[in-house]
């Protein structure tokens, strides 16, 4: 972001979610439970990787039904705009469910931090 005062939407995409269950190119079901909860973005910022568990217990109240996990990669241009690797979906066995996403070599200075 060249500045982050005057934010420019230059692309998005919609996942999984509560209502919409939006689905990913390579997904064997056609919807998705759960949404984007945890973001590991790449070093050099063109891949944006997300997972759609945050805590156990927390998604059970929000996935009565249970939560099928999953993993997906965005790709980022380098003019901006956003799309999903339609070859990247990663699904999880039933019973685990994936959190935080570390790359090789990540440290904290590869998290995505919110700021007011």
């Amino acid at each position: 972001m060249s500045d982050p005062f005057n934010p420019k939407l230059t692309g998005k995409v919609r996942i999984g979610g509560i209502v919409s269950r939006a689905s990913h190119p390579a997904a064997k079901n056609g919807h998705l439970t759960g949404g984007p909860q945890m973001v590991e973005i790449s070093r050099d910022g063109r891949r944006v990787y997300f997972t759609n568990s945050l805590y156990g217990a927390i998604d059970k109240q929000f996935y009565h039904n249970g939560l099928e996990g999953w993993m997906v990669k965005l790709d980022a241009g380098p003019e901006g705009g956003i799309e999903f690797d339609p070859e990247f979906f990663i699904e999880w066995s039933k019973g685990h469910l994936p959190h935080q996403v570390r790359l090789q070599g990540g440290d904290c200075s590869s998290d995505s931090y919110c700021f007011p």
